[in-house]
């Protein structure tokens, strides 16, 4: 019996395969900067034997929905995790030069309707670079946050679609 993971990412989906090796031969390209056939030959060989030797934890890359719309739905995930890092990081600050400001932590539970590991991978990645957020457990499709500032008699359920709305609605758009 073969490991389901090496499964998928060798034989029934190859679309995690291939944006990998692309990923990689135009990663190889920018940094070479020059289209010499001597870096595009290396630089596709390199990255063949990468994907190649990373094939079966390629599964992850499953849950990618391959649209017109994708890479929309990207930059409106970069741009709203730009946003909301801004935000989140003049906040904090505030709060570090203003000691009198309130801190009102709590850890609060998350539901999202992401089922790929990488949508759930990507969305605690960003509530955790966010300053004030800290992705702290996933246990399915429930995520425990540690918040910076939970008012008292704040309707939680409002609060924590506010922290996860904008990325979800963008990661729902390229991702399972």
């Amino acid at each position: 019996m073969t490991d389901p993971h090496v499964r998928a990412a060798h034989g029934t989906r190859a679309a995690p395969v291939i944006v990998v090796f692309l990923l990689g031969w135009l990663a190889w390209l920018l940094l070479a900067g020059n289209l010499a056939p001597a870096e595009v030959i290396t630089g596709g060989m390199v990255s063949l034997l990468v994907t190649w030797l990373s094939g079966r934890h390629l599964a992850i890359y499953s849950g990618i929905r391959f649209t017109w719309k994708a890479p929309l739905h990207v930059l409106g995930f970069l741009l709203d995790f730009l946003r909301a890092l801004v935000r989140a990081n003049l906040d904090v600050a505030r709060r570090v030069l203003s000691p009198s400001l309130p801190i009102r932590p709590a850890v609060v539970e998350v539901e999202t309707v992401l089922q790929s590991e990488l949508g759930r991978l990507l969305l605690t990645s960003a509530i955790t670079l966010t300053p004030g957020t800290l992705s702290i457990d996933v246990r399915g499709n429930r995520l425990m946050v540690h918040w910076i500032d939970c008012p008292p008699g704040a309707d939680l359920r409002d609060k924590t679609r506010a922290i996860i709305g904008g990325f979800e609605r963008h990661l729902t758009g390229f991702l399972q």
